[in-house]
């Protein structure tokens, strides 16, 4: 995972030559009813005769939408991470199909996975969480393309997803990546000096550690220009999503992590930008709007027609750039940090970090308390032992051991508090 190569990255690289399928794309969706998946499928509704979905993967907290989207989009597979949810789902599907014949269904933690190397064209991650690890990995397995919006399984598992990787096969759907990844392709990798990783600053811009010492739930949750689910809005506004973006461009675009800047842009216009040798920077900008980026993901290398949004410039409109308070939101040096070390650190990193923000959302951590706890698990963790040696037993190890000890830490922390 070190220094920027002279060879092409094996992961998302715009220059890749890409084969460019006759007909419509067929397309497997995982998390379907999440954010990125449902307007995913909006996508795919309003595009019939590029893209056709022959999978939905779900966790089953939406039963009823899963089966509305099965129904619509005549599926073959639909696949529920809960298998006490099997029934309701059966049920809803019932309900909708009449006398035409149900989809297949799949259900248990290994359902998205089976569906994510099932035949298609593109795969979209878009599973929120280090559970995405192995449906990525299934993927590229399979040679499925891999439209990556699942951060996380490349930040837990970076070597074990390179290696599995072919040239050109993952094309980002973060916003940010899938920024740089257009920039890019204005110059050669020789030519690149820089990677500028924009961040909204959140709801809590501007403010001060002491500041945010007795923020509440409902003000995290209030992101300014992202509808995004409750765990990533939480990401954005301790700039841990940042951070962990930091980490996948490292990986995706094999660029040394001093080259790899974040900058504030409160308006969330302009989504990242590359600088390059001769002193020109080049910004990918679009009103805030994630199916811009999905559409990258699933149609690379063409373009998919108003896909979203663009911009009105018979009106006025002002561009702001700050620099990152690293006092206020020390999320994306320690990032940093996590990603040179390596190894298991990442997965250390990502998983204290998902249980802190549900400890967060229950009430049982302050906000501060998030990045604190994240710090004490990753310090106490300290040097990994793994390297480009790591197996997925590893991470899933690590995981376990990371969780364990956020929620120790983080009741211990709660309990001095109210003592």
């Amino acid at each position: 995972m070190g220094g920027m190569s002279d060879r092409p990255s094996p992961l998302a690289d715009p220059h890749i030559a890409f084969d460019v399928s006759e007909g419509r794309r067929d397309i497997v969706v995982l998390g379907s009813t999440g954010s990125i998946g449902t307007q995913a499928i909006d996508l795919v509704l309003r595009n019939p005769d590029r893209f056709r979905v022959t999978a939905l993967a779900a966790s089953g907290g939406r039963i009823g939408l899963l089966a509305e989207q099965a129904h619509r989009l005549k599926v073959r597979t639909v696949a529920v991470a809960r298998e006490d949810a099997v029934e309701e789902l059966r049920t809803a599907l019932k309900a909708l199909y009449g006398s035409e014949p149900l989809p297949e269904i799949l259900a248990g933690p290994d359902a998205a996975t089976q569906v994510a190397a099932s035949p298609c064209h593109t795969v979209l991650n878009g599973i929120t969480g280090s559970i995405g690890l192995a449906p990525t990995l299934a993927a590229l397995e399979a040679g499925r393309t891999l439209a990556l919006a699942n951060k996380e399984s490349l930040i837990v598992g970076g070597p074990l997803v390179k290696a599995l990787a072919k040239p050109g096969q993952i094309i980002p759907v973060d916003s940010e990546h899938a920024a740089l990844f257009q920039a890019l392709a204005a110059g050669t990798r020789a030519d690149v000096r820089k990677l500028v990783v924009t961040a909204s600053g959140g709801p809590f811009r501007g403010r001060t550690r002491e500041q945010l010492a007795h923020v509440t739930r409902e003000d995290a949750l209030a992101h300014p220009t992202w509808a995004m689910g409750p765990v990533i809005t939480i990401n954005s506004a301790t700039l841990v999503n940042k951070g962990l973006e930091v980490i996948e461009a490292h990986l995706l675009y094999d660029i040394p992590f001093d080259r790899i800047e974040v900058v504030v842009h409160p308006q969330s216009y302009v989504h990242s930008m590359v600088e390059f040798t001769d002193g020109s920077t080049l910004a990918q900008a679009t009103p805030p709007d994630m199916r811009g980026p999905i559409a990258i993901g699933i149609g690379w290398p063409e373009r998919v027609p108003d896909a979203a949004p663009a911009f009105d410039w018979t009106k006025a409109s002002t561009w702001e750039f700050f620099p990152l308070d690293t006092e206020a939101f020390p999320s994306v040096g320690l990032a940093r940090h996590v990603g040179e070390l390596g190894g298991t650190a990442p997965a250390v990193f990502n998983a204290a970090n998902e249980e802190c923000v549900e400890a967060f959302l229950a009430g049982r951590l302050p906000f501060n308390g998030i990045m604190d706890t994240v710090t004490a698990v990753v310090t106490e963790h300290g040097q990994p032992t793994k390297g480009t040696s790591l197996t997925v037993s590893d991470v899933l190890e690590a995981e376990t051991w990371a969780r364990a000890r956020a929620r120790e830490l983080a009741a211990k922390a709660t309990a001095e508090a109210r003592a």
